[in-house]
């Protein structure tokens, strides 16, 4: 991300945008790059489902939403990833692309499984799915699958902001007098607002009661009788929505100068001279 910002000579603080498996690249953005990052937005984030910070009420709400063949690659991913490889040539890079429930092995819910039949969405998957497999190369999948349930060498409770922990002792008190410094904090200082579908079987609230219990002052945005893909996808005023709570009330386009001017050559100059020499011909006769 770092090398894209800088490629672009993006200077300021940007935004993160994390959904649903995709979520697992802006937690580690807050983490990592906290400094360059404005804020982050999740839309139905995705954390590792063995976090060893869940509780077992967390875990069962996660867990018992999915179906047995999602589960199954989860442990695949977990202890045998090299089979995932079959798994992928079977599915995305057969070139039978169905429908994405059945492809991901999803449970979906009725909104969902309505948004997912309509022809627009069928035509976007269809279009999503073959530019993300024409290269044909199984092993991105398979590593973006691990890296899911793997350790990411980070904790959500690494992002949690709290006032830093100064050294014991009473030379670490008398120099924390003396400098007359400000607390510090440590975890993420930006902004996180997340919105969850409450109908999303795909990363079930479940899993985003969890992160708001690690970080609470994360917003929690509840969408009732949302799916996983209804909010987000060809939903206008739900982006309308999204971009008043992150940047305020909308206050009209910026003014445009449509005037664009050109700087005029020598050639430029001679067509002038020769358009109107014509026109004093045409006034002669």
């Amino acid at each position: 991300m770092l090398f894209l910002a800088n490629a672009l000579g993006v200077s300021d603080k940007f935004w993160v945008v994390g959904y649903s498996t995709g979520s697992v690249h802006a937690w580690a953005a807050l983490r990592y790059i906290p400094d360059r990052l404005a804020g982050a937005a999740m839309f139905a984030p995705m954390v590792n489902p063995y976090d060893s910070l869940m509780n077992r009420g967390e875990r069962y709400g996660i867990w018992e939403k999915w179906t047995r063949k999602r589960k199954f690659m989860y442990f695949l991913a977990r202890r045998f990833p090299k089979f995932l490889s079959y798994f992928y040539r079977q599915s995305f890079l057969s070139g039978k692309h169905g429908q994405i429930d059945q492809w991901l092995a999803l449970t979906l819910g009725r909104r969902d499984r309505a948004l997912i039949e309509d022809p627009i969405y069928e035509e976007f998957w269809q279009r999503d799915v073959e530019e993300s497999i024409r290269q044909g190369n199984a092993k991105p999948f398979v590593e973006e699958a691990v890296l899911q349930v793997s350790n990411w060498g980070f904790s959500l409770a690494d992002l949690k902001l709290q006032k830093k922990q100064r050294g014991k002792g009473i030379l670490n008190l008398i120099k924390f007098f003396l400098s007359g410094s400000e607390e510090e904090y440590t975890g993420f200082l930006g902004p996180i607002h997340i919105w969850q579908g409450m109908d999303d079987k795909v990363v079930p609230p479940s899993m985003t009661d969890f992160v708001h219990r690690v970080l609470p002052s994360a917003a929690v945005h509840k969408l009732p009788y949302e799916g996983h893909f209804t909010y987000l996808y060809f939903c206008d005023e739900c982006h309308r929505q999204i971009f008043t709570t992150l940047f305020g009330t909308p206050q009209g386009p910026l003014p445009v100068n449509n005037t664009i001017e050109v700087e005029q050559t020598p050639l430029d100059d001679i067509q002038v001279q020769e358009d109107a020499s014509t026109q004093d011909d045409f006034k002669t006769d």
